[in-house]
């Protein structure tokens, strides 16, 4: 019988590949210019205040 110790970290590293796998199938998925990666800053325009 395997060590609780050994058990548990295999399970974890097990979720941890499923779940990075399927964040990499989700954002594979995405079409281009959806990923929240790449996602350009707010589109507001900023007014600078110019000192006279």
């Amino acid at each position: 019988m395997k060590s609780p110790v050994i058990v548990v970290a295999i399970t974890l590293t097990a979720a941890i590949l499923v779940a990075a796998s399927l964040l990499i199938i989700v954002g594979t998925r995405k079409g281009a210019g959806t990923s929240t990666l790449n996602a350009p800053t707010l589109q507001q325009r900023v007014k600078h205040a110019h000192m006279v």
